[in-house]
Protein backbone atom coordinates (compact mmCIF):
# COMPACT_ATOMS: atom_id res chain seq x y z
CA UNK A 1 0.00 0.00 0.00
CA UNK A 2 2.79 2.46 0.88
CA UNK A 3 4.27 1.63 -2.38
CA UNK A 4 1.15 2.38 -4.65
CA UNK A 5 0.66 5.80 -2.42
CA UNK A 6 3.99 6.92 -2.98
CA UNK A 7 3.29 6.19 -7.38
CA UNK A 8 -0.06 8.24 -6.57
CA UNK A 9 1.59 11.11 -4.85
CA UNK A 10 4.89 11.04 -8.01
CA UNK A 11 1.86 11.31 -10.34
CA UNK A 12 0.20 13.54 -8.95
CA UNK A 13 3.20 15.88 -8.47
CA UNK A 14 4.46 15.00 -12.14
CA UNK A 15 0.82 16.16 -13.39
CA UNK A 16 1.22 19.26 -11.06
CA UNK A 17 4.25 20.23 -12.85
CA UNK A 18 2.67 20.16 -16.18
CA UNK A 19 0.14 21.94 -14.81
CA UNK A 20 2.29 24.56 -13.88
CA UNK A 21 4.73 24.72 -16.92
CA UNK A 22 1.11 25.03 -19.30
CA UNK A 23 -0.26 27.92 -17.47
CA UNK A 24 3.56 29.65 -17.68
CA UNK A 25 3.72 29.15 -21.20
CA UNK A 26 -0.31 30.00 -21.83
CA UNK A 27 0.48 33.35 -19.99
CA UNK A 28 3.28 33.96 -21.53
CA UNK A 29 1.92 33.23 -24.82
CA UNK A 30 -1.16 35.16 -24.17
CA UNK A 31 1.06 38.05 -23.21
CA UNK A 32 3.51 38.06 -26.67
CA UNK A 33 0.23 37.88 -28.77
CA UNK A 34 -1.27 40.82 -27.63
CA UNK A 35 1.95 42.54 -28.17
CA UNK A 36 1.98 41.21 -31.74
CA UNK A 37 -1.27 42.16 -32.50
CA UNK A 38 -0.05 45.67 -31.13
CA UNK A 39 2.86 45.81 -33.24
CA UNK A 40 0.78 44.34 -36.30
CA UNK A 41 -1.54 47.35 -35.63
CA UNK A 42 1.03 49.73 -35.66
CA UNK A 43 2.58 48.56 -39.11
CA UNK A 44 -1.23 49.07 -40.49
CA UNK A 45 -1.22 52.80 -39.45
CA UNK A 46 2.83 53.38 -40.93
CA UNK A 47 1.60 51.36 -43.95
CA UNK A 48 -1.39 53.51 -44.60
CA UNK A 49 0.23 57.10 -43.84
CA UNK A 50 3.15 55.92 -46.57
CA UNK A 51 0.76 55.03 -49.16
CA UNK A 52 -1.06 58.58 -48.28
CA UNK A 53 2.94 59.94 -48.15
CA UNK A 54 3.40 58.00 -52.06
CA UNK A 55 0.32 59.51 -53.49
CA UNK A 56 0.78 63.24 -52.58
CA UNK A 57 4.23 62.66 -53.39
CA UNK A 58 3.03 61.54 -56.85
CA UNK A 59 0.67 64.70 -56.90
CA UNK A 60 3.11 66.93 -56.15
CA UNK A 61 5.59 65.18 -58.57
CA UNK A 62 2.81 65.98 -61.58
CA UNK A 63 2.30 69.61 -60.66
CA UNK A 64 6.08 70.19 -60.60
CA UNK A 65 6.17 68.62 -64.19
CA UNK A 66 3.43 70.69 -65.45
CA UNK A 67 4.79 73.63 -64.31
CA UNK A 68 8.31 72.76 -66.00
CA UNK A 69 6.42 71.99 -69.14
CA UNK A 70 4.95 75.56 -69.18
CA UNK A 71 8.30 76.98 -68.45
CA UNK A 72 9.56 75.67 -70.91
CA UNK A 73 6.66 76.24 -73.84
CA UNK A 74 7.72 79.99 -72.43
CA UNK A 75 11.22 79.26 -73.58
CA UNK A 76 10.52 78.11 -76.96
CA UNK A 77 8.17 80.68 -77.43
CA UNK A 78 10.39 84.03 -76.49
CA UNK A 79 13.60 81.96 -78.32
CA UNK A 80 11.52 81.96 -81.27
CA UNK A 81 10.26 85.36 -81.12
CA UNK A 82 13.75 86.47 -80.62
CA UNK A 83 14.95 84.38 -83.23
CA UNK A 84 13.13 85.89 -85.36
CA UNK A 85 13.85 89.53 -84.53
CA UNK A 86 17.91 88.56 -84.70
CA UNK A 87 17.44 87.36 -88.13
CA UNK A 88 15.30 89.98 -89.42
CA UNK A 89 17.16 93.11 -87.61
CA UNK A 90 20.54 91.44 -88.97
CA UNK A 91 19.11 91.47 -92.42
CA UNK A 92 18.64 94.93 -92.17
CA UNK A 93 21.32 96.09 -90.76
CA UNK A 94 19.80 97.33 -87.67
CA UNK A 95 22.26 94.94 -85.64
CA UNK A 96 25.76 93.41 -86.33
CA UNK A 97 25.87 89.66 -87.42
CA UNK A 98 26.54 87.52 -83.49
CA UNK A 99 30.22 87.52 -83.13
CA UNK A 100 32.02 84.48 -81.23
CA UNK A 101 31.88 87.03 -78.16
CA UNK A 102 28.04 86.36 -77.71
CA UNK A 103 24.80 88.17 -78.19
CA UNK A 104 25.07 91.83 -77.11
CA UNK A 105 21.07 93.43 -76.96
CA UNK A 106 21.10 96.72 -79.14
CA UNK A 107 18.55 99.07 -76.57
CA UNK A 108 15.90 100.07 -79.10
CA UNK A 109 15.61 96.55 -80.65
CA UNK A 110 13.16 93.87 -80.58
CA UNK A 111 15.70 91.20 -79.90
CA UNK A 112 16.40 93.04 -77.08
CA UNK A 113 13.16 93.47 -75.99
CA UNK A 114 12.31 89.49 -75.83
CA UNK A 115 16.47 88.85 -75.01
CA UNK A 116 15.68 91.10 -71.87
CA UNK A 117 12.20 89.38 -70.88
CA UNK A 118 13.68 85.84 -71.21
CA UNK A 119 14.22 83.48 -67.58
CA UNK A 120 17.03 83.24 -66.10
CA UNK A 121 17.13 79.34 -66.05
CA UNK A 122 17.20 80.03 -69.88
CA UNK A 123 19.35 82.60 -70.25
CA UNK A 124 22.81 80.79 -69.26
CA UNK A 125 21.66 77.86 -71.95
CA UNK A 126 21.34 80.94 -74.50
CA UNK A 127 24.45 82.46 -73.87
CA UNK A 128 26.28 78.55 -73.70
CA UNK A 129 24.78 77.95 -77.24
CA UNK A 130 25.52 81.42 -78.79
CA UNK A 131 29.19 80.80 -77.93
CA UNK A 132 29.18 77.91 -79.90
CA UNK A 133 29.01 79.85 -82.70
CA UNK A 134 25.88 77.87 -84.24
CA UNK A 135 25.97 80.28 -87.35
CA UNK A 136 29.16 78.99 -88.62
CA UNK A 137 29.66 75.90 -86.70
CA UNK A 138 27.90 72.78 -88.05
CA UNK A 139 28.64 70.64 -84.96
CA UNK A 140 26.98 73.49 -82.29
CA UNK A 141 24.09 72.34 -80.90
CA UNK A 142 20.65 72.55 -82.58
CA UNK A 143 19.22 75.16 -80.12
CA UNK A 144 20.04 76.19 -76.30
CA UNK A 145 17.30 73.41 -75.46
CA UNK A 146 19.83 71.05 -76.11
CA UNK A 147 22.31 72.73 -73.96
CA UNK A 148 23.12 71.03 -70.35
CA UNK A 149 23.03 74.81 -69.30
CA UNK A 150 19.48 74.22 -69.78
CA UNK A 151 18.00 73.41 -66.41
CA UNK A 152 14.66 73.38 -64.82
CA UNK A 153 14.43 73.60 -61.20
CA UNK A 154 10.91 72.22 -61.68
CA UNK A 155 12.31 68.98 -63.26
CA UNK A 156 14.47 68.19 -60.74
CA UNK A 157 12.30 68.58 -58.12
CA UNK A 158 9.32 66.60 -59.73
CA UNK A 159 12.47 63.59 -60.19
CA UNK A 160 13.07 64.50 -56.75
CA UNK A 161 9.13 64.38 -55.67
CA UNK A 162 8.81 61.10 -58.09
CA UNK A 163 12.02 59.06 -56.25
CA UNK A 164 10.23 60.10 -52.95
CA UNK A 165 7.27 58.79 -53.50
CA UNK A 166 8.66 55.38 -55.27
CA UNK A 167 10.50 55.02 -51.39
CA UNK A 168 7.40 56.28 -49.44
CA UNK A 169 5.82 53.17 -51.43
CA UNK A 170 8.20 51.29 -50.71
CA UNK A 171 8.23 51.75 -47.61
CA UNK A 172 4.35 51.44 -47.33
CA UNK A 173 4.83 47.66 -48.99
CA UNK A 174 7.71 47.05 -46.22
CA UNK A 175 4.93 48.10 -43.35
CA UNK A 176 2.50 45.89 -44.61
CA UNK A 177 4.91 42.84 -45.28
CA UNK A 178 5.77 43.88 -41.05
CA UNK A 179 2.36 43.06 -40.18
CA UNK A 180 1.72 40.48 -42.03
CA UNK A 181 4.92 38.91 -40.33
CA UNK A 182 3.29 39.81 -36.90
CA UNK A 183 0.06 38.71 -37.77
CA UNK A 184 1.48 35.37 -38.81
CA UNK A 185 3.54 35.12 -35.19
CA UNK A 186 0.12 35.85 -33.62
CA UNK A 187 -1.18 32.80 -34.93
CA UNK A 188 1.58 30.91 -33.54
CA UNK A 189 1.29 31.78 -30.49
CA UNK A 190 -2.54 31.10 -30.68
CA UNK A 191 -1.30 27.29 -31.39
CA UNK A 192 1.33 27.69 -27.99
CA UNK A 193 -2.34 28.36 -26.18
CA UNK A 194 -3.89 25.91 -27.92
CA UNK A 195 -1.80 23.06 -27.11
CA UNK A 196 -1.03 24.16 -23.59
CA UNK A 197 -5.02 24.22 -22.90
CA UNK A 198 -5.08 20.85 -24.60
CA UNK A 199 -2.30 19.28 -22.24
CA UNK A 200 -4.38 20.00 -19.19
CA UNK A 201 -7.04 17.61 -20.70
CA UNK A 202 -4.95 14.43 -21.61
CA UNK A 203 -4.80 11.68 -19.01
CA UNK A 204 -1.88 9.82 -19.91
CA UNK A 205 1.26 11.75 -18.51
CA UNK A 206 3.00 10.78 -21.82
CA UNK A 207 0.61 12.39 -24.23
CA UNK A 208 0.62 15.34 -21.63
CA UNK A 209 4.66 16.08 -22.00
CA UNK A 210 4.18 15.45 -25.83
CA UNK A 211 1.50 18.47 -26.39
CA UNK A 212 3.22 20.74 -23.92
CA UNK A 213 6.36 20.09 -25.49
CA UNK A 214 4.74 21.42 -28.84
CA UNK A 215 3.44 24.30 -27.11
CA UNK A 216 6.76 24.80 -26.01
CA UNK A 217 8.97 24.27 -29.11
CA UNK A 218 6.21 26.90 -30.51
CA UNK A 219 6.79 29.16 -28.07
CA UNK A 220 10.43 29.30 -28.51
CA UNK A 221 10.03 29.51 -32.71
CA UNK A 222 7.80 32.39 -31.97
CA UNK A 223 9.83 34.48 -29.63
CA UNK A 224 12.94 34.42 -32.37
CA UNK A 225 10.40 35.55 -34.92
CA UNK A 226 9.46 38.31 -32.35
CA UNK A 227 12.75 39.17 -31.79
CA UNK A 228 13.73 39.06 -35.35
CA UNK A 229 11.05 41.45 -36.72
CA UNK A 230 11.54 45.32 -36.93
CA UNK A 231 9.52 47.27 -33.78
Amino acid sequence: MSHAREDDQLILGASDRIELIATIVMALAAIATAWCAFQATKWSGIQAIEFSNANGGRVESTRADALANSQRAIDVGVFTSWLDAVAEEIETGQIPPVRENGYQPVEGTLSAFYYERMRDEFRPALDAWLAADPLNDPEAPASPFAMPEYQLAAVAESDALLEQSAQDRQDALDANQNGDNYVLTTVGFALVIFFGGVSSKLVERRNRWITIGVALVLFAGGLVAVFSLPI
